[in-house]
């Protein structure tokens, strides 16, 4: 989330802000879901995949190359998306 955040030049608190967290609390709330300190409700959590404009998923991911890959799959179109991941698996056969 917060290599997503810094690179749309995004501070926490705008991300905060922008999903309808009081200003006063938005920067220690957003800091706390980054490093795991809490988790946000899945509703929460999908504003701030919105506002980063990624999917829900990605903010889930543990893994750097996952993430990566789930936000490039999320630019394509449902048709790309399915034959994509189709080719992908095939050639892990």
């Amino acid at each position: 989330m917060r290599s997503q955040c810094e690179g749309l030049g995004l501070s926490q608190e705008k991300v905060g802000v922008q999903i309808g967290i009081d200003e006063s609390s938005s920067r220690a709330r957003i800091s706390r879901y980054e490093i795991g300190t809490h988790e946000p409700p899945v509703e929460t959590a999908r504003l701030i995949a919105k506002a980063l404009g990624v999917p829900l998923a990605y903010l889930y991911c543990d893994e750097e190359d996952v993430a990566a890959l789930l936000k490039e799959l999320a630019t394509q179109s449902a048709s790309q998306r399915k034959a994509l991941v189709s080719q992908w698996l095939q050639g892990l056969r």
